[in-house]
């Protein structure tokens, strides 16, 4: 029985997570269409406001983009006003990246977004079911993310 569920993509873990995030992506999406922004621009918005001041590399690494293309993306956020690049106090090379005034009032939008798109994705879910499907991603994610640096380490020292 297990087995057979397992070979069934409608109850594959990862077949139901990888389709569960996309439906929220596109939700998002058809909910975001007038913010003027393409997915790349509000992606770079939402995650520099978790991690405002880091440099460009670092903010490539955690979107898992090229970072050419993430200067393309910052270019254009700049022009409009939503981003600003200062250099580093110690290292001039490297740019850090902040939010601007102009960028508050459109990410509260997107987070009013992402919560409207949450609710109805958990409708009919109960409270408990929620926090508890939350700590279990959670804890999916920090097992996942320490197989990965356990692998990474032993590859580098190889």
């Amino acid at each position: 029985m297990i087995d057979r569920d397992m070979n069934d993509p409608d109850r594959n873990l990862g077949f139901v997570l990888h389709d569960t995030a996309r439906l929220l992506r596109k939700r998002f999406e058809q909910k975001a269409r007038g913010l003027g922004l393409t997915r790349s621009q509000w992606q770079v918005l939402a995650h520099l406001a978790r991690h405002e001041g880091i440099h460009q590399g670092a903010l490539a690494e955690i979107l898992e983009v090229e970072p050419i293309t993430l200067v393309r993306i910052l270019d254009r956020l700049q022009a409009s006003g939503l981003i600003e690049r200062r250099h580093h106090a110690t290292d001039r090379r490297v740019r850090l990246l902040y939010l601007t005034e102009q960028a508050h009032p459109l990410l509260e939008r997107i987070r009013a977004i992402g919560a409207e798109t949450r609710s109805e994705a958990l409708a009919g879910v109960p409270d408990a079911d929620r926090e508890r499907l939350t700590e279990i991603l959670l804890m999916m994610r920090a097992n996942l993310s320490t197989s990965a640096t356990q692998v990474e380490e032993a590859v580098a020292h190889g």
